[in-house]
């Protein structure tokens, strides 16, 4: 947990903001998947509009492989960040043989209308609304072809409820920086400054109807995912306001290959967070993958690991394809269990 604010991270495509949180078990290797064949740079994106309420359209983008049948990643955002920002990495899986599939979350990047020109909403459009249609888009566009998420942070914790919800659409979920905001899992020097920086922001959003940004989120975020959030930080337990679901008890029964990467230098989320919702989905076949020096990755904190993507691409792209990480990495995933 900082104890400074976090500021918004240098987009190395041009935009950006900060992030919530989100990982042990044994692991087991997931189902294997025939290796891609490399392939040439990425052409223009196709867009894919997802209208899903009334005035309501969010945007997919796709690079699309030119088997029909190659994996596709579908690459899901924090908090507060654009599509955009994940385009390093869009292209470092594309360039390993893998489609992918970008998205703006409501009210973010190219979805409409604007964050502030819709009402309110919270975990529970995220979750049972807007990804279920967004998946469903990326599946009708590659029917028959192994679908994966990738999810940074919330966008992680997105992906596993929806995997954990719809077992049958998902061959397996990454996420990275992705742990849960429940305070006790920072870790008992940091206990406090979690527990009253996260309420804070939610008796604000509470208060105002939306989180302007600064404090912990830089970016401006609608009210209710920010009470949603909070409420997840004081309990552990997932309970968005207006859903009867019962998202935790789906987790447990998560039975998908997960990939769980933490990263040395993350102090949004920490391996202590990322360790914690993992020990939530017992039954996932889990590899666990901690990112040190010797991972050859330089940029280790929340955010400025996009500038390592052809690195952390390429071993997702290994995961994927495989079941196993490069040997380097495959070293540090034995020593992080």
């Amino acid at each position: 947990m900082p104890t400074t604010e976090s500021t918004t991270p240098a987009d190395p495509t041009g935009t950006a903001a900060p992030t919530e949180t989100a990982a042990p078990a044994e692991t087991a290797p997931p189902t294997e998947t025939a290796a891609p064949a490399a392939t040439a740079a990425p052409a223009k994106p196709e867009k894919l509009p997802v209208p899903v309420s009334a005035g309501i359209t969010l945007m997919v983008r796709v690079l699309a492989q030119p088997d029909p049948m190659a994996p596709v990643v579908m690459l899901l955002p924090a908090m507060a960040l654009k599509a955009k920002y994940y385009l390093p990495m869009a292209q470092a899986l594309f360039m390993a043989g893998l489609s992918v599939a970008t998205f703006d979350q409501r009210g973010y990047g190219e979805s409409k209308p604007a964050l502030r020109d819709q009402p309110n909403f919270g975990y529970r459009e995220l979750i049972e609304v807007d990804l279920p249609a967004a998946v469903g888009t990326v599946r009708a566009r590659f029917p028959g072809a192994p679908l994966y998420l990738f999810g940074h942070s919330l966008g992680g914790q997105l992906a596993l409820f929806h995997a954990a919800a719809a077992p049958g659409e998902i061959a397996g979920v990454v996420t990275i920086g992705t742990g849960t905001p429940y305070w006790k899992a920072f870790g008992r020097r940091n206990w406090f400054e979690a527990f009253w920086k996260i309420q804070t922001i939610g008796l604000v959003s509470r208060v105002r109807g939306y989180w302007p940004g600064g404090m912990l989120i830089g970016g401006a975020m609608a009210g209710q995912v920010m009470v949603d959030w909070a409420r997840q930080s004081r309990t552990s337990w997932c309970r968005p306001k207006g859903s009867s679901r019962r998202h935790d008890d789906a987790l447990r029964a998560l039975d998908r290959p997960v990939l769980a990467i933490s990263l040395d230098e993350d102090r949004l989320g920490p391996s202590s967070n990322v360790d914690f919702l993992c020990s939530r989905m017992p039954a996932a076949r889990l590899t666990r993958w901690h990112v040190v020096e010797s991972s050859g990755v330089a940029h280790r904190d929340h955010f400025a690991w996009i500038k390592d993507s052809a690195v952390i691409g390429r071993a997702a792209a290994s995961w994927i394809t495989s079941g196993q990480l490069p040997a380097g990495q495959a070293a540090e995933e034995r020593n992080a269990r």
